[in-house]
């Protein structure tokens, strides 16, 4: 089994010593930086499994760095930050974050977050049992629960792995109600049953790049308030 790359960036000398020793003394492989401009810089040399980013540094902060990431690659990246301001919270899982930690945190905690959101992208890129012939449609959009890949229309759909997790679980269930502490349990883990802020923000994105990609203003994914989310079938036009 190959060696998980873990990439921490953050200005605080004391913080990336920390973090990499304590990372490196349960098997993974650590690399850190001190700045988004040196990640974007050694990106391709160094191609992480997951990215620890911190918001507060000079130049460009960690929201810009994870915006700018964003649109070249969805290596999970968990956020690793002092802020601990519920509107910083949200932030972060809007422009994509797949988690988010604040200091001071326990090393049990940290290593419960990265084994989780790991876990969770290996599940999403990694083989299945499952077919490719196993595709799911419904209106415009599809997906290939073999391939672990969605499209719309001929083009394929891009979504980071927390997002595919989600959309997977709904697809399995179409025109069934998920409920929220399933989908939280299931994707994030069953420390996150409560927080029901990651899945709101999590749907929020994935409808808006619905709607970026398809002309009509069909609604895919219905909202059960206090109860969950469905994907429905949709007739395609």
């Amino acid at each position: 089994m190959k060696v998980q790359k873990i990439c921490i960036v953050d200005d605080e000398p004391k913080i990336l010593r920390f973090v990499s020793a304590n990372l490196k003394s349960i098997g993974y492989e650590v690399t850190t930086m001190s700045s988004g401009e040196e990640l974007f810089e050694k990106f391709d040399l160094v191609l992480p499994d997951l990215i620890l980013l911190d918001i507060m540094m000079p130049g460009q902060d960690g929201f810009y760095v994870l915006e700018k990431l964003r649109k070249f690659s969805n290596v999970p990246v968990i956020m690793l930050t002092a802020r601990s301001n519920p509107k910083d919270k949200v932030q972060g899982l809007n422009v994509g974050a797949d988690d988010y930690l604040t200091k001071p945190f326990s090393l049990d905690e940290l290593f419960a977050r990265v084994n989780a959101v790991l876990r969770r992208s290996m599940a999403s890129s990694g083989d299945t049992s499952v077919t490719q012939s196993s595709v799911i449609r419904t209106g415009e959009f599809s997906i290939d629960l073999g391939s672990k890949r969605c499209w719309i229309n001929d083009e394929e759909f891009k979504l980071t792995q927390t997002e595919y997790s989600v959309m997977e679980i709904l697809a399995l269930n179409l025109d069934k109600v998920v409920q929220h502490e399933t989908l939280l349990s299931e994707v994030w883990g069953p420390q996150y049953r409560d927080d029901v802020e990651y899945l709101r923000v999590g749907i929020a994105r994935i409808r808006r790049k619905i709607k970026e990609s398809i002309k009509n203003k069909e609604e895919y994914i219905v909202t059960y308030p206090g109860l969950g989310y469905m994907l429905k079938s949709v007739a395609k036009k």
